[in-house]
């Protein structure tokens, strides 16, 4: 048996030489006999031997992906058959299973998936700037703005509303939102992963990313960090943006900044200036009703505004309080009482008229106050009463009236004696037009500006009995005409203004020279640029209703300049004082008598004049009315001891009204405003030295007058050559010659 295995694993050499006896034949010479050949080596030794195995291994051929080379797989040349016992060969291999294969690919897909995912948001992250460095800005301050008695006439600024804590506001107002916009607000990362799996499914399914899954934190992330657009890598950024925000503020901090910055429609940004814009009240007095109204029109603030889709708004206010009832805001009784009270929506809160002041001011607080970085709020001098009827005032007269006179849009400032503005109406409706007519138009005044021209006069040695001839002149090829085309012959300078005629205007303007009108008007606080030549007698150059209602305020309190104001005080929300108006010294510009004549000759406007029907009952009123060239402006400025108040009436586009003069409809504006402003106050006499006549006016003058209904006064003129101050001076009948024909001597 020894012997045996010896020979089994002895190596035997082949033979190249012939042994002894045998033929010497090269073709046996290499053949190895059955005895010669090796036996196969038994498995058993094989398995033991190392250099055996290594060849094994070696063999075997597996390809990295797990399958087998040519010389590994089937059968086994040298042993001959693939898995008999007697020839060595290997075991057959075991298929894996469907279910081992469905796992392996799904594992491989996840985490290429993971990796790409990764590697797109890595992308869109290196374009927001570094996290760490990231702050949020700042909200802008918001202005509000009061009424002499605190009632909040607007609120400006980019927000259009002041912040207000969480802490301040009834519970079930932030709830709306969080039962609406993000049930899971309290219990997810900034993320809601079912929220993004939705919006994900609708973006493959349909390309659009209509549906929102944005948590309430990344709506605040998109609100504060990026633009509104609707693109993947917008919401991956918003996704990132939100884990940030939930990492360095609370919750209760998140959403205080969410509605404070949300966005509701009609320009008002926070829960605060949308209660005012929709419900004209603060936000902490809420009704649930009305905190699901506005917490529904997050969602599509245009679509959704309850003023012009009240049936949507109330649609999407119901599913509001559903979903509060789900969360448990609120209960079923809650919702039921909630839908039995019908909101009531302020309609016309976006077209108050108050904006108009409202924007001046926002427009002059750079100046008083510097750049701002908190909420303020800005005390007035504007009654919000006043306010209220100035606008009432010139939107129904322009509702009776303005189709008849193809007038389109007018404009009414009031102010104290001193120059506080108590009520400014820029246009005939806000909301069509922010354009303030009050102070940005530019307007011919016609007529009422013939007062200057007469303080002028004065200020040169005339009184009111002073007489000139109301006679054809011309200058300089200029011939203005009186509207009834009938001359009166010699008249006192009282009846020329009152029935407010043109040649004696004329007249004067060229006695005293252009210039010296132009600088009587800007003493007064005209400020706009006055043409100095004869036609500015009868108003040609452009003024603003402001400024010439503050040059009219001079007769009204006595002879002193005004410079108006609207803003008495500016302070933060917290008190401290930014701005307080100090009591200016207005300088006299008006001696004492040449007021009391001034005033003397402005009353009979409204006793005998050209708006004698619209005087007011128990107090001393005086004023002028004025029309522009072809009826294109038609204007009433007037003034009590109480208050000075101007109207405007006109087209933007400067076409020609339909023969409207400044004695009919802008003065029963007027008067309309003013019963109204003066109900309820004591009565008082216009200041100045009263004013003793000299002499009887001549005769009959007045009695003459035409009996217009209405009142149209000036005839349109048309400027043709400019004249300086040289010009020739007409200086009409002496007044001994007036008194002598009076006398019969």
């Amino acid at each position: 048996m020894a012997q045996g295995q010896r020979r089994m694993v002895e190596r035997v050499e082949p033979r190249f030489e012939p042994e002894k006896g045998e033929e010497a034949d090269q073709g046996d010479s290499f053949r190895l006999t059955r005895e010669d050949r090796p036996a196969p080596v038994p498995l058993e030794l094989r398995e033991r031997s190392p250099s055996r195995a290594k060849t094994a291994r070696s063999s075997k051929g597996w390809s990295l992906f797990g399958g087998s080379s040519s010389r590994g797989g089937g059968s086994n040349r040298r042993g001959g058959g693939g898995g008999g016992s007697s020839g060595g060969g290997r075991k057959p291999k075991r298929r894996r299973s469907m279910l081992y294969r469905l796992t392996y690919w799904s594992f491989l897909l996840c985490m290429w998936g993971l990796l790409g995912v990764g590697g797109v948001v890595a992308w869109y992250a290196a374009n927001l700037p570094p996290i760490q460095n990231l702050e949020v800005p700042p909200r802008p301050p918001n202005v509000k703005i009061v009424s002499a008695d605190g009632t909040v006439i607007a609120n400006q600024g980019e927000m259009g509303g002041a912040a207000i804590s969480i802490k301040d506001l009834p519970k079930y107002v932030p709830q709306a939102f969080i039962a609406i916009e993000d049930r899971r607000f309290y219990s997810h990362y900034g993320v809601d992963p079912q929220g993004l799996a939705r919006a994900g499914y609708v973006y493959l399914t349909t390309h659009r990313l209509t549906q929102g899954g944005s948590t309430l934190t990344q709506q605040l992330a998109k609100n504060v960090f990026l633009t509104p657009e609707r693109s993947l890598r917008r919401k991956i950024q918003e996704a990132i943006l939100a884990v940030y925000l939930e990492r360095k503020f609370s919750k209760n901090q998140i959403l205080e900044m969410y509605i404070n910055r949300v966005y509701f429609g009609a320009g008002s940004y926070g829960i605060e200036a949308a209660a005012q814009r929709y419900f004209r009240k603060p936000a902490k007095e809420l009704t649930i009703a009305e905190a699901a109204t506005l917490a529904g029109l997050v969602k599509a603030p245009s679509s959704l505004d309850p003023t012009k889709n009240p049936k949507g708004a109330h649609d999407r206010a119901q599913l509001v309080l559903d979903a509060m009832v789900d969360t448990g805001a609120i209960s079923a009784q809650d919702e039921k009482t909630a839908l039995a009270t019908p909101v009531k929506v302020s309609k016309f809160a976006a077209r108050s008229s108050g904006n108009y002041p409202a924007d001046w001011i926002s427009n002059q607080l750079s100046d008083l106050t510097g750049p701002l970085d908190t909420d303020v709020v800005v005390e007035t001098t504007i009654d919000a009463k006043l306010q209220n009827l100035a606008e009432q005032s010139l939107r129904l007269g322009l509702d009776k009236s303005g189709g008849k006179l193809r007038v389109s849009q007018g404009a009414l400032v009031a102010m104290d004696p001193d120059g506080a503005v108590r009520a400014m109406v820029g246009g005939r409706s806000y909301a069509e037009s922010q354009f303030n007519r009050a102070i940005s138009a530019y307007r011919q005044p016609g007529s009422t500006f013939k007062p200057f021209v007469y303080l002028a006069a004065l200020m040169n040695g005339a009184t009111p009995d002073t007489v000139r001839d109301d006679a054809p002149i011309t200058l300089a090829g200029w011939s203005p005409k009186d509207f009834s085309r009938e001359y009166r012959g010699p008249v006192s300078l009282t009846t020329a203004l009152a029935l407010s005629l043109n040649t004696v205007a004329v007249r004067l303007c060229a006695e005293v020279g252009p210039k010296a009108v132009v600088a009587v008007a800007h003493s007064l606080g005209i400020n706009s640029n006055l043409d100095p030549n004869p036609s500015i007698a009868l108003g040609t150059s452009e003024v603003t209703p402001l400024e010439i209602t503050s040059a009219y305020a001079t007769f009204a309190n006595g002879g002193r300049m005004v410079i108006p104001y609207v803003v008495k005080r500016i302070r933060t929300e917290k008190g401290k004082v930014l701005f307080q108006r100090q009591a200016p010294g207005n300088q006299r510009v008006i001696e004492d008598d040449k007021v009391g004549m001034m005033n003397a000759m402005m009353s009979q406007t409204l006793t005998v004049g050209t708006a004698r029907k619209y005087g007011l009952p128990g107090w001393q009123s005086a004023g002028k009315s004025g029309t522009s060239q072809n009826y294109r402006d038609a204007w009433f400025i007037g003034y009590t001891s109480h208050m000075v108040t101007a109207v405007w009436l006109g087209n933007d586009d400067g076409t020609s009204t339909s023969r409207m003069t400044g004695g009919s409809l802008p003065a029963q504006i007027w008067n309309e405003f003013m019963r109204g402003a003066h109900r309820g106050v004591p009565s008082a006499p216009l200041p100045g030295r009263p004013w003793v006549r000299e002499a009887p006016p001549p005769e009959d003058v007045i009695a003459q007058q035409p009996q217009f209904d209405g009142a149209p006064e000036d005839q349109p003129v048309a400027v043709e050559p400019v004249m300086t101050a040289n010009a020739p001076r007409n200086t009409g009948r002496p007044i001994a010659d007036w008194l002598n024909r009076v006398l019969g001597r």
